[in-house]
Protein backbone atom coordinates (compact mmCIF):
# COMPACT_ATOMS: atom_id res chain seq x y z
CA UNK A 1 0.00 0.00 0.00
CA UNK A 2 1.28 3.72 -1.06
CA UNK A 3 1.55 6.02 1.81
CA UNK A 4 0.06 9.42 1.26
CA UNK A 5 1.81 12.01 -0.62
CA UNK A 6 3.71 11.96 -3.85
CA UNK A 7 5.75 9.36 -5.27
CA UNK A 8 8.34 9.07 -8.18
CA UNK A 9 7.82 7.30 -11.04
CA UNK A 10 11.31 6.26 -12.55
CA UNK A 11 12.26 7.68 -16.04
CA UNK A 12 10.91 6.18 -18.89
CA UNK A 13 7.58 4.63 -17.73
CA UNK A 14 4.31 5.73 -17.29
CA UNK A 15 2.01 5.76 -13.89
CA UNK A 16 -1.55 6.51 -14.27
CA UNK A 17 -4.92 5.81 -11.52
CA UNK A 18 -6.59 2.68 -12.66
CA UNK A 19 -10.74 2.73 -11.93
CA UNK A 20 -12.37 -0.79 -11.86
CA UNK A 21 -15.85 -0.91 -12.22
CA UNK A 22 -18.74 -3.71 -12.29
CA UNK A 23 -22.05 -4.04 -13.47
CA UNK A 24 -24.54 -6.85 -11.26
CA UNK A 25 -27.74 -6.62 -12.80
CA UNK A 26 -27.75 -6.45 -16.84
CA UNK A 27 -28.51 -2.55 -16.88
CA UNK A 28 -31.10 -1.07 -19.57
CA UNK A 29 -30.33 -0.03 -23.26
CA UNK A 30 -29.61 3.52 -23.16
CA UNK A 31 -31.56 5.21 -26.69
CA UNK A 32 -29.10 5.14 -29.38
CA UNK A 33 -29.13 6.69 -33.16
CA UNK A 34 -30.18 4.82 -35.88
CA UNK A 35 -26.93 4.24 -37.18
CA UNK A 36 -25.13 2.28 -40.28
CA UNK A 37 -23.61 0.10 -38.15
CA UNK A 38 -22.94 -3.81 -37.46
CA UNK A 39 -21.20 -5.51 -34.74
CA UNK A 40 -19.76 -8.60 -35.72
CA UNK A 41 -18.06 -11.74 -34.09
CA UNK A 42 -14.65 -12.78 -35.09
CA UNK A 43 -13.67 -16.46 -34.34
CA UNK A 44 -9.86 -17.08 -33.24
CA UNK A 45 -8.96 -14.11 -35.23
CA UNK A 46 -5.71 -14.10 -36.62
CA UNK A 47 -2.55 -12.04 -34.70
CA UNK A 48 -2.01 -9.45 -37.48
CA UNK A 49 -5.54 -8.55 -38.17
CA UNK A 50 -5.67 -8.28 -34.34
CA UNK A 51 -3.00 -6.01 -33.51
CA UNK A 52 -3.57 -3.77 -36.47
CA UNK A 53 -7.00 -2.60 -35.17
CA UNK A 54 -5.81 -2.69 -31.39
CA UNK A 55 -3.07 -0.44 -32.50
CA UNK A 56 -5.36 2.14 -34.82
CA UNK A 57 -7.41 2.05 -31.57
CA UNK A 58 -5.09 2.14 -28.72
CA UNK A 59 -2.26 3.87 -29.37
CA UNK A 60 -3.72 7.37 -28.69
CA UNK A 61 -4.24 6.24 -25.08
CA UNK A 62 -0.95 4.06 -25.00
CA UNK A 63 -2.74 0.68 -24.80
CA UNK A 64 -0.07 -1.72 -24.40
CA UNK A 65 -1.38 -4.88 -22.83
CA UNK A 66 -1.82 -6.97 -25.81
CA UNK A 67 1.25 -5.82 -27.57
CA UNK A 68 3.73 -7.22 -25.01
CA UNK A 69 1.98 -10.81 -25.03
CA UNK A 70 4.66 -13.58 -26.52
CA UNK A 71 3.02 -14.84 -30.08
CA UNK A 72 2.16 -17.76 -28.71
CA UNK A 73 0.40 -16.29 -25.84
CA UNK A 74 -1.40 -14.54 -27.94
CA UNK A 75 -2.33 -16.99 -30.37
CA UNK A 76 -3.31 -19.10 -27.70
CA UNK A 77 -5.52 -15.85 -25.95
CA UNK A 78 -7.08 -15.28 -29.71
CA UNK A 79 -8.40 -19.08 -30.20
CA UNK A 80 -9.23 -19.70 -26.69
CA UNK A 81 -13.16 -20.15 -26.31
CA UNK A 82 -13.85 -17.77 -23.66
CA UNK A 83 -12.47 -15.11 -25.45
CA UNK A 84 -15.10 -13.21 -27.87
CA UNK A 85 -13.56 -10.67 -30.34
CA UNK A 86 -15.99 -8.21 -32.24
CA UNK A 87 -15.40 -5.74 -34.64
CA UNK A 88 -17.50 -2.92 -34.95
CA UNK A 89 -18.01 -2.34 -38.92
CA UNK A 90 -19.27 1.40 -40.33
CA UNK A 91 -20.39 0.30 -43.70
CA UNK A 92 -17.11 -1.59 -44.87
CA UNK A 93 -14.71 0.07 -42.18
CA UNK A 94 -13.43 -1.26 -38.89
CA UNK A 95 -14.12 1.50 -36.53
CA UNK A 96 -14.25 -0.65 -33.33
CA UNK A 97 -13.09 -3.27 -31.16
CA UNK A 98 -14.92 -5.23 -28.11
CA UNK A 99 -13.36 -8.12 -26.91
CA UNK A 100 -15.57 -9.94 -24.14
CA UNK A 101 -13.73 -12.16 -21.77
CA UNK A 102 -16.13 -15.16 -20.42
CA UNK A 103 -12.66 -17.58 -19.24
CA UNK A 104 -14.23 -17.11 -15.50
CA UNK A 105 -17.52 -19.04 -14.53
CA UNK A 106 -20.23 -16.62 -14.09
CA UNK A 107 -18.33 -13.39 -15.02
CA UNK A 108 -17.29 -11.36 -18.18
CA UNK A 109 -14.40 -8.48 -18.13
CA UNK A 110 -15.23 -6.08 -21.01
CA UNK A 111 -11.32 -6.38 -21.59
CA UNK A 112 -11.10 -4.24 -25.05
CA UNK A 113 -13.70 -1.26 -25.79
CA UNK A 114 -12.72 1.56 -28.06
CA UNK A 115 -13.08 3.18 -31.29
CA UNK A 116 -11.00 4.39 -33.98
CA UNK A 117 -10.03 8.22 -33.95
CA UNK A 118 -12.32 10.20 -34.51
CA UNK A 119 -15.14 8.03 -34.83
CA UNK A 120 -15.84 9.24 -31.07
CA UNK A 121 -19.29 11.25 -30.16
CA UNK A 122 -21.52 10.24 -33.07
CA UNK A 123 -23.32 7.55 -30.78
CA UNK A 124 -20.94 4.38 -31.86
CA UNK A 125 -19.79 3.91 -28.80
CA UNK A 126 -23.38 3.69 -27.03
CA UNK A 127 -24.13 1.79 -29.52
CA UNK A 128 -21.56 -1.06 -29.67
CA UNK A 129 -21.69 -0.24 -25.32
CA UNK A 130 -25.77 -1.56 -25.80
CA UNK A 131 -24.62 -4.25 -27.73
CA UNK A 132 -21.44 -5.64 -25.26
CA UNK A 133 -24.02 -5.35 -22.03
CA UNK A 134 -26.71 -7.66 -24.22
CA UNK A 135 -23.92 -10.13 -25.63
CA UNK A 136 -22.30 -10.82 -22.18
CA UNK A 137 -25.53 -10.96 -19.83
CA UNK A 138 -26.67 -13.50 -22.74
CA UNK A 139 -24.00 -15.78 -21.42
CA UNK A 140 -26.01 -16.10 -18.08
CA UNK A 141 -23.12 -14.35 -16.14
CA UNK A 142 -24.01 -12.55 -12.67
CA UNK A 143 -21.25 -10.06 -12.96
CA UNK A 144 -19.85 -7.57 -15.87
CA UNK A 145 -16.53 -5.93 -14.96
CA UNK A 146 -14.50 -3.59 -16.92
CA UNK A 147 -10.92 -1.22 -16.29
CA UNK A 148 -9.99 2.02 -17.48
CA UNK A 149 -7.29 5.03 -16.34
CA UNK A 150 -6.13 7.93 -16.83
CA UNK A 151 -4.28 7.71 -20.14
CA UNK A 152 -7.41 6.53 -21.42
CA UNK A 153 -10.32 9.11 -23.51
CA UNK A 154 -10.96 11.42 -21.10
CA UNK A 155 -14.73 10.52 -20.97
CA UNK A 156 -14.48 6.80 -20.99
CA UNK A 157 -14.88 6.90 -17.11
CA UNK A 158 -17.81 8.41 -17.06
CA UNK A 159 -19.23 6.69 -20.41
CA UNK A 160 -18.93 3.37 -18.35
CA UNK A 161 -20.86 4.86 -15.33
CA UNK A 162 -23.23 6.50 -17.48
CA UNK A 163 -23.99 3.05 -19.34
CA UNK A 164 -24.54 0.87 -15.44
CA UNK A 165 -21.54 0.41 -14.35
CA UNK A 166 -20.37 1.63 -10.92
CA UNK A 167 -16.60 1.99 -9.23
CA UNK A 168 -15.68 -0.40 -6.75
CA UNK A 169 -11.97 -0.23 -6.07
CA UNK A 170 -8.82 2.13 -7.66
CA UNK A 171 -5.08 0.98 -8.06
CA UNK A 172 -2.08 3.06 -9.46
CA UNK A 173 -0.42 1.30 -12.58
CA UNK A 174 3.53 2.07 -13.21
CA UNK A 175 4.37 0.64 -16.34
CA UNK A 176 7.23 0.83 -18.62
CA UNK A 177 6.40 3.35 -21.64
CA UNK A 178 4.79 1.12 -24.62
CA UNK A 179 6.58 4.17 -27.03
CA UNK A 180 10.59 3.26 -25.44
CA UNK A 181 9.72 -0.44 -25.33
CA UNK A 182 8.80 -0.21 -28.81
CA UNK A 183 5.77 -1.62 -28.90
CA UNK A 184 4.09 1.94 -29.53
CA UNK A 185 5.53 4.63 -31.84
CA UNK A 186 7.41 7.45 -30.30
CA UNK A 187 4.38 9.94 -31.04
CA UNK A 188 1.75 8.02 -29.99
CA UNK A 189 -0.16 10.12 -27.27
CA UNK A 190 1.47 13.05 -27.26
CA UNK A 191 -1.05 14.45 -24.52
CA UNK A 192 1.26 11.98 -22.27
CA UNK A 193 4.95 13.38 -22.05
CA UNK A 194 7.48 11.23 -22.84
CA UNK A 195 9.88 11.25 -20.05
CA UNK A 196 13.35 9.37 -20.74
Amino acid sequence: MLEPGLHAVPKGHTAAIVTHLEMLHEAPQRPEADLPLHLTRVPQPGPEWYLDLFRRIGAPWLWFGRLEIPREALLALLADPGIHVHVLMKDDAEIGLLELDFRHEGACELAYFGLIPGAEGGGAGRWMMNRAIALAWGQGISRLHVHTCTLDHPAALDFYRRSGFTAYRREIEIARDPRLAGLLPRDAAPQVPLIE
